[in-house]
């Protein structure tokens, strides 16, 4: 349903990292660039490389919170990382999706990628997220932020 929907807007790719469907918790990404964790394997990379434009680039990076999506929040500008990532993930970071990083937590909550969603046009943070911590990331992001779930 998804699919048939975005399709025309949107690149779909049918694809797995380190052998999960599950690719946007591992993954992060934006429109220049896709960091994937260590485990993915090269037919998997190469299956990237493949059926993404060559204006994408894509690289596989060695770091110990590999659930990447679950700890970056990234747009094509920005990107808040979980203050304990690899100096070097947070170079790739730099390099390949060509963003300025930030690290950071949501109030009590390291797991920024799973906590907020960023866009060029606005930041979506988890529902309990205090109206001070909306308005200081509205500040150091440059879009509007607000709090919200789908689950509700």
């Amino acid at each position: 349903v998804v699919e048939g929907e975005l399709a025309d807007v949107i690149p779909v790719i049918h694809c797995s990292i380190a052998g999960t469907r599950i690719v946007g918790r591992i993954t992060v990404g934006n429109r220049k660039g896709l960091l994937v964790p260590n485990d993915t394997t090269d037919q998997e990379l190469q299956h990237l490389r493949n059926s993404l434009p060559d204006t994408v680039n894509v690289r596989r990076i060695d770091e110990k919170l590999s659930a990447l999506g679950n700890v970056i929040a990234c747009n094509d500008y920005i990107a808040l990382v979980h203050p304990e990532i690899s100096k070097e993930t947070e170079k790739a970071l730099e390099e390949v999706l060509q963003v300025e990083v930030f690290r950071m937590s949501l109030g009590s909550h390291a797991l920024v990628g799973s906590y907020a969603v960023l866009s060029s046009q606005g930041a979506l943070v988890e529902a309990k997220t205090s109206p001070q911590t909306q308005r200081e990331l509205a500040a150091l992001i440059q879009v509007p932020v607000v709090a919200g779930t789908v689950n509700r």
